[in-house]
Formats: C-alpha cells, sequence, structure tokens
C-alpha cells in the first residue's frame, strides 16, 4: 500500500487508496518531533504501508528558525567572504537601512585554501599536501559534522574538490557536501550559498528520516523534492536543501493534474494551512525557477515557482505600536494553536471565523477535536480593546486584513508579472482556503474558484500521486550556432544523469521507464541572466520571441549563447483519482447566522457528503466536510462537478 503524507505546521495530513476509493486523515502535527504524528496517524489508519512518500518541513523550518547545524565552508583563499557579501543587487534600492540576511555560518568556520582552477578548468596552483593536512586540522578542531567545499570554477573541474573530499573522508562522521555535486554551474556566490544551505541543513534531515526509518522498517520511504518529483530516502540525507518546498511542491502538483482532469486552461492555487498561504500560478505546466530566493538566501536549483506568505489559520492578530491591526507572519501553530484550541491566548484568523459564525465547533475536525469558542471571545475582546473597535468589527477586520495579505500573494504570481488573473480560476486547498475563496475571487475579478472533495488534503494527495524526478545541469558557454557540440554536451550529461540515479538506489527498471527531457540556458551575449527554454531545433529564434515575451523586446542580430545544459529525469505520476470515500460526514442541514460586512445573514449550512455531481446551490451557504468548510457568499453559484469538485462563480450582471 501507498500513502501520502504531508507534515504542515498545523497538521499532518495522509491520503491513501483501498478498494479503488480515496480515504484522508488529519492529526495535529508535532513540531518537537514530527515523526510522532506520522506514526501517531499510520496507527490510527491501521496500516504498514509498503510506500511512503513524505513533504516534510523539517529543513525549511530550521533555515527559518536559524536551527540548523554548525559546519566547515572550504573555498579558495580570498573568496571566504563571498557567502557574506553576496551580490550588490538592491531589492529595495530607496531604503537606506536594508536589513541583510540572518547569517547562518559562522565567519570563524570557513576557510580559504590556497589552490586555484581557472575558467577554462585548467590547474593554476595545484592543491598541495600541507594545504589538506592544514584543512583537515581545522576541521577536526572545528568539531563539526557536516563540511561544504565550493571552489572556485569547481562547475568546470572539480580535481580539488575531489582531492579535498577523500582526505576528510576518512572520518565516517562527517557528512560532506561538494558544490560540483549539488550545483555544477557558473557564478560561485549562489553556488556556495546553495552549498553552504545543504551543509547547514543536511545533519538535521538526516537525523530525522532516520528515526523515520528505524521506527518504519518494513516502509520504503521517499522524500518530496521542491522540483514536485520524490527521491529516496538515502539521497535526501545528503540533499536537504532540495526538500525546501517539499509539501507545497505537493500541491502544485496536485492543481496541474486536477486542471488538466476539467480541461481548465489555467489555474492559480492557493494552499492556506494553519501556518502559511502557498501559491502559484500554472498555465498548461508547472513553472519552475532556479532563482528562488529562501529567507534572503539564494537556492539556484530547480525548484517549483511557489510564493509563500505568512497568511494561515493559525496566523496571529495583534496592534502595532502605532495602534493598527495587523496579521500575522508569526503563528500559533499546532501548539498552542489559536485560542479556541484550549491551550493559548493569542487571536487567530481560525478564531475570527469561528467567532463570526463561519466555523461551526461542533463540525471541527469531524467533531473528532474540540474547540472552545468563548476562549476565541476572551481573546477577541482584549484585542478589540487594543483597537478600539466592537469585537465583531475587528474580528471582520481581521478577516479582511489576512485576505489582503493572500491577494498581494496571488498578484505576485501575476499581475506583477503582467499576467491578467481575471482568466484564472482560483485552486482553493488547504484546510482553511475555503473559508476565503470568496472574498479572493472578488477582489482579482477571476473566473471563479474549484474546491476539491479533498482540500484539505490536496498537498497530500499530490504526494499520494508523485514520481521520482531527478534533476542534472551543466555549465557549457557556447555559441547557440555550435549545434554539434551542444548535443555532445547534452548527450553526456544525459549519461552521467542515468548513472547517477541508478547509483541512487533507483531500481534500473525504474530508470529505464523514465523520460529525459532537455533544457537550456540562453542569454545575449555578455547579458548578466539567461531564460531557460526546452531544447528545440531553432534555438535562436525561440530565444528571441521568448525574449520579447518576457521583456518586451529582443536583439535579433545579437549573438545568443548557451550558458547551461539541463536534464531532467522524469517518471510517470500515479492517474488522479477523484473518487472518494464511501464513509461519509452527513447531518441534517439547517440555518445559522452569520456575521458579515453587511450585518448579519443567514446562511444554509449543508454536509459536502450529500452532493451529488450535477447540483446547483445559491449561496449564502456553508459547505461542511469532515475538514474543511466552504463559505459560499450570497451573489455565488456552486456547481458540484465529478468527484464532488465544486466549482464557484461570481453570478456578474
Amino acid at each position: 500500500m501507498r500513502v501520502g503524507v504531508d507534515t504542515g505546521g498545523t497538521f499532518t495530513d495522509f491520503v491513501w487508496e483501498e478498494e479503488g476509493e480515496l480515504k484522508t486523515l488529519k492529526v495535529p502535527s508535532t513540531p518537537d518531533n514530527p515523526a510522532k504524528a506520522i506514526l501517531q496517524g499510520l496507527e490510527r489508519i491501521g496500516i504498514k504501508p509498503e510506500v511512503l512518500i513524505h513533504g516534510t518541513t523539517v529543513a525549511t523550518n530550521a533555515f527559518l528558525e536559524r536551527k540548523g547545524e554548525d559546519f566547515v565552508l572550504i573555498t579558495t583563499k580570498g573568496f571566504e567572504d563571498v557567502i557574506l557579501i553576496g551580490r550588490q543587487i538592491r531589492p529595495k534600492v530607496y531604503d537606506f537601512f536594508v536589513e541583510k540576511p540572518r547569517p547562518f555560518v559562522k565567519e570563524e568556520n570557513i576557510i580559504g585554501v590556497d589552490e586555484r582552477i581557472s575558467a577554462k578548468g585548467e590547474v593554476i596552483k595545484p592543491l598541495t599536501e600541507r594545504e589538506v593536512k592544514r584543512v583537515s586540522k581545522f576541521v577536526k578542531r572545528k568539531g563539526v559534522r557536516s563540511v561544504a567545499v565550493s571552489l572556485l570554477h569547481s562547475y568546470k573541474n572539480p580535481v580539488h574538490e575531489v582531492s579535498l573530499a577523500k582526505a576528510l573522508s576518512a572520518s565516517s562522521e562527517l557528512l560532506l557536501i561538494l558544490s560540483h555535486e549539488v550545483l555544477c554551474e557558473i557564478r560561485e556566490y549562489e553556488r556556495t550559498a546553495t552549498t553552504a544551505i545543504n551543509a547547514y541543513l543536511s545533519p538535521i534531515l538526516k537525523r530525522y528520516l532516520e528515526t523515520l526509518e528505524e521506527k518504519l522498517p518494513q516502509t520504503r520511504v521517499f522524500v518530496e523534492q521542491s522540483n514536485g518529483g520524490y527521491m529516496p530516502i538515502s539521497l535526501a540525507k545528503h540533499r536537504a536543501v532540495q526538500t525546501i518546498l517539499s509539501g507545497p511542491a505537493g500541491g502544485a502538483k496536485a492543481g496541474l493534474s486536477l486542471a488538466r482532469y476539467f480541461g481548465i486552461a489555467g489555474v492559480i492555487t492557493l494552499d492556506m494551512g494553519g501556518t502559511s498561504t502557498d501559491v502559484c500560478l500554472i498555465k498548461s505546466s508547472l513553472p519552475f525557477t532556479k532563482e528562488y530566493q529562501f529567507d534572503g538566501y539564494p537556492v539556484s536549483i530547480p525548484v517549483i515557482d511557489i510564493h509563500t506568505v505568512g497568511a494561515g489559520g493559525g496566523s496571529i492578530a495583534w496592534v502595532d505600536e502605532g495602534g493598527l491591526l495587523k496579521v500575522g507572519p508569526i503563528s500559533a501553530g499546532a501548539d498552542p494553536g489559536p485560542a479556541c484550541y484550549g491551550k493559548g491566548n493569542d487571536f487567530t484568523v481560525t478564531d475570527a471565523n469561528l467567532v463570526l459564525g463561519r466555523i461551526i465547533p461542533e463540525f471541527f475536525l469531524g467533531g473528532e477535536m474540540r474547540v472552545f469558542p468563548e476562549r476565541s471571545f476572551n481573546a477577541l475582546t482584549k484585542l478589540a480593546e487594543k483597537v478600539g473597535l466592537s469585537p465583531l468589527e475587528t474580528a471582520l477586520g481581521v478577516i479582511e486584513i489576512v485576505n489582503t495579505n493572500m491577494v498581494r500573494a496571488l498578484r505576485k504570481v501575476s499581475t506583477e508579472r503582467g499576467i491578467d488573473p481575471s482568466s484564472y480560476f482560483l485552486l482553493a486547498f488547504g484546510g482553511a482556503s475555503g473559508l476565503h475563496a470568496c472574498d479572493l475571487t472578488k477582489k482579482l475579478n477571476l473566473q471563479g474558484f474549484i474546491a476539491p472533495k479533498l482540500a484539505s488534503s490536496f498537498s497530500a494527495l499530490g504526494l499520494y500521486t508523485a514520481s521520482p524526478v531527478f534533476d542534472f545541469s551543466k555549465t557549457v558557454l557556447l555559441p547557440v550556432e555550435n549545434l554539434e557540440k551542444i548535443k555532445t554536451e547534452i548527450e553526456s550529461l544525459k549519461k552521467i544523469a542515468l548513472e547517477k540515479v541508478l547509483s541512487f538506489g533507483v531500481p534500473k527498471e525504474v530508470v529505464n521507464s523514465m523520460k529525459a527531457q532537455v533544457f537550456l540556458d540562453l542569454r545575449y551575449k555578455g547579458q548578466g541572466y539567461e531564460l531557460c527554454l526546452p531544447y528545440q531545433k531553432d534555438l535562436a529564434s525561440a530565444f528571441h520571441e521568448a525574449h520579447r515575451n518576457e521583456f518586451g523586446f529582443c536583439l535579433e542580430h545579437f549573438p545568443v549563447e548557451v550558458i547551461n545544459v539541463r536534464v531532467r529525469l522524469a517518471g510517470e505520476d500515479e492517474p488522479l483519482n477523484l473518487k472518494v470515500e464511501s464513509q461519509k460526514f452527513v447531518f441534517s442541514p439547517f440555518e445559522k447566522e452569520v456575521y458579515t460586512k453587511e450585518g448579519p445573514k443567514k446562511f444554509k449550512v449543508i454536509p459536502w457528503d450529500e452532493l451529488k455531481e450535477g447540483d446547483k446551490l445559491f449561496g449564502p451557504l456553508l459547505i461542511i466536510e469532515r475538514y474543511t468548510t466552504l463559505f459560499v457568499e450570497e451573489g455565488f453559484l456552486a456547481e458540484v462537478k465529478d468527484g464532488l469538485t465544486i466549482f464557484c462563480y461570481p453570478m456578474r450582471s
């Protein structure tokens, strides 16, 4: 049996299949020991899965909280400060008080090696035995468990990185991270930062995964990567940097599958959980970037282009020094959680939805989790006094602010990139998104929004259907006209990719079934940035057109060069199954008063499981599923489609 498990900041979600039906479970996360929630969930399900595909936030949270492991960074002499200086790019040109990213590497743990490789890969200054011994003593003295090696131009010739690794590998305790293996590309800052982040996080992830392995001896565990595919646990222990968007990537993958299933040209996914919201604009295929900024540092490996904002059900409402009401980015998380959980006293977005009548206490988590509305009211009263508004006005203000924060994130992936969102649907999933989708649809003038039946476990569904994906790259620096050399480099990288994937422990029959996709990074000669395009016949013309679409102009008579060759080996995803479990969460429909911007209104409350394909319903209504609620405002039409997927359309005049 196969299980998809998504560990979020507030809840851990499970998706599996029995007798052709999808089943789900949601349990509170255990941030101090994420494996505990997984084991508790599997025990409740009562199965020992053969395969577990895991989306994890262990590495992500460790970096955001700067709780990784101390490590040594070995670099070329004279380049010790590259990781500290960074690039001269100023995101806010007129900000005189820019805060630099919080450092994660100790300056005293950086050592420069007296060696030098040229940009052509020639050895200018050999690495001596004396230097190797000096570095080995330095590492031993520091007593670290992880070492990052990032030498100048090692992407062209890694001989010195390999020599250092051989010398240091005498200590089996050390985790050795070599930059030419993590990112075999030009630009020493990006390569060094990506390698260093990996060295900082891998010991943490390794310990966690070993605990999981120990507790699940009969289960093959795979870890979801930020590129949307999974990797073997043996590789994940050494490649924590590839898991920074592990869970959200599963949601984006499932979003693409659902859009294709219903024949929809474009969707913007909205994954609103307890801690944060992830958004991704999808048009026919997943968007990828290799310029992802991870809390101020570049991670230059291919990741799904997902934008994250600190707006979730657990986002805390607070008042700043000027008396303004703010929401997030700090979250109450799973522990203590929102005030209504009975442990904390902070008023959160979940508390606001509860107070306004959008969440029904008796139905929270299918009635499996008791909540305390009186605690929400107590926390709200204190907050309202600080703001100087009535409690209900304050609660509505919290909803308006968190919605505005999410609109800003949605515009980040659409209008700020020159894309008109009005032709897109919002794909709302995650436990909290259904409560906010109507307002977001109106604010962005979208076609409507889609709420899948498995909305609260949708990312876990993406993990359940995932396949292995591996990305490889190599800097070549060739003129676009040199087709023969480009083809040679592509074939060479394909061969290396196949050998590497086999060395990761992937069975040969699986590797043979994987498809190879080839991409090239191209630019005009002298430019400092590239565009990534699929390999095709007329590369120059394709690049001119892509450049015009991206930047509004092209230079057709200017020479074009290929900077990097990329090969992606990808398996085939499991088909999307929308047949949900027959075990239903039902009750007799009733009416309930809900507070809105226009004042109190009567909402009809109906169970999601009682709906049938083809049903059409008009708001205002609350549609209740075991693990989520759909808030359908007046002026919206809800139409039930295959798999009890609900399409909601604004009724425009």
